[in-house]
Parts: structure tokens; C-alpha cells; sequence
């Protein structure tokens, strides 16, 4: 299923339980994190989403190192701010912090998670061969892809996505952001597949090329 996205001003908290009980004070600093600065989509209900998509997987094929990514989608936009280059390497780097604050005698591969969100900075750039074929590249291959679910939303769903990643780049000048929007659709378009996994293929591959299509059109 594809969530719609949530709004900001949606709690973190049990409905983001996974595999582990974070402490209070870990969800604090993750609202803390993602209200900061305040987003249009980046915000703490879109990590709640891709968490869907996170026991998708854990309900279907399954994780390998399912605390490591876990981990990585809480904490894979927990720093952003529009147009900074360096979003993904910081949000990486709080959540090597985290780890090492809250699990410091946890067996969690804190390198494997900050792999993970850093791989996030190349969305749309990556194949399937550009990660091992074994378990730990099937764990790449399908985080990416939770993280990119949202573009096989229903069409109302991703008009509202679409909406949104527009209202974070305001400052930018709405010719110059079609432009790049645009350009950036039709890369994916131009892809022999949009999602790297067969899991997700399956699933969002025909509905993502629609939408794709349909906002290249309009």
C-alpha cells in the first residue's frame, strides 16, 4: 500500500516502532531534528511512510540487517534543508551520534547505517548491478526503494508529493525549478527501471511511470 503523505505536525512515536524500543529521548531528538527547519514533505511524517514500505519488506522477502535499516529510515532526512548538497552526509552523521549515544553496546553496524543514507544522495543515478548481488545489496537495493515508493503512489497521492517537494523549493525561480523537476522525471523515465529491486518493481514500477509521465506532460 502507499500512504499519503503525512503532515508535519504528525507525532513520532509508537506508530514508528520497529524491531527495537527507542528511549524517549532519542523519538525527542528525532521530532526535534525533522521540525527543523520547518518542511513541506521532508518532515517526520514522510520518514513515518517509508516506514510502511519498511514492514512491506519485512512482511514479504525480509531484511538482512533489519536493525541497521531500521535505523536508516528513521534518520535518512532527519537533517535537510532544500538545496544543500551536504543533507544526506549530516543526516548520517547524527545518526552515527545517535547510536553511539543511545546503543553504544548494541551489536548495530552503526557504518551500515550511515551507508545506507548516504546512498540516498544518488537517487534516481543508481542500477541494480551497482550493488552486490547478496543479502546485504538486496537490503540497498530495497531501502532505496522504500525511500522512492512514493512516486508509484496513486495519482492523487503523488500530485500531493509533487505539491509539496514544489513548496520546499519556493526560493527557487518556478522556470528554473520546472526546468530541473522536469529534467529529473524524465531521467527516470529514460531509465530501463525505476526501482532497483524486483520487490518493489512489481509493485510500483507501471503506476510511477504513469504519474512520471503525466507531471512530464502537464
Amino acid at each position: 500500500m502507499n500512504a499519503a503523505p503525512a503532515s508535519a505536525s504528525d507525532p513520532i512515536g509508537p506508530e514508528a516502532e520497529g524491531p527495537l524500543t527507542l528511549l524517549p529521548a532519542q523519538w525527542q531528538a528525532l521530532r526535534e531534528a525533522y521540525a527543523t527547519p520547518p518542511r513541506a514533505y521532508h518532515h517526520a511524517g514522510h520518514m513515518r511512510d517509508v516506514l510502511v514500505h519498511y514492514r512491506e519488506v519485512a512482511d514479504g522477502p525480509g531484511w538482512h540487517r533489519p536493525h541497521e535499516v531500521w535505523f536508516a529510515v528513521l534518520y535518512h532526512d532527519a537533517i535537510y534543508v532544500p538545496g544543500r548538497r551536504d543533507n544526506e552526509a549530516r543526516s548520517a552523521q547524527l545518526a552515527e551520534t545517535h547510536l553511539a549515544r543511545w546503543w553504544p553496546e548494541a551489536d548495530i553496524d552503526r557504518a551500515r547505517v550511515s551507508a545506507l543514507i548516504a546512498a540516498t544522495a544518488r537517487h534516481g543515478a543508481w542500477r541494480p548491478d551497482d550493488f552486490a548481488r547478496d543479502a546485504d545489496g538486496d537490503d540497498m537495493r530495497r531501502f532505496l526503494d522504500c525511500d522512492m515508493a512514493i512516486l508509484g503512489a496513486a495519482p492523487d497521492v503523488f500530485a500531493a508529493y509533487d505539491r509539496a517537494i514544489a513548496e520546499e523549493y519556493r526560493a527557487v525561480p518556478r522556470w528554473l525549478y520546472r526546468r530541473r523537476r522536469r529534467a529529473f522525471f524524465r531521467m527516470l523515465l529514460e531509465s530501463e527501471r525505476i526501482y532497483l529491486s524486483d520487490f518493489f518493481r512489481e509493485r510500483y514500477e507501471a503506476q510511477a511511470r504513469r504519474n512520471l509521465e503525466a507531471a512530464v506532460a502537464g
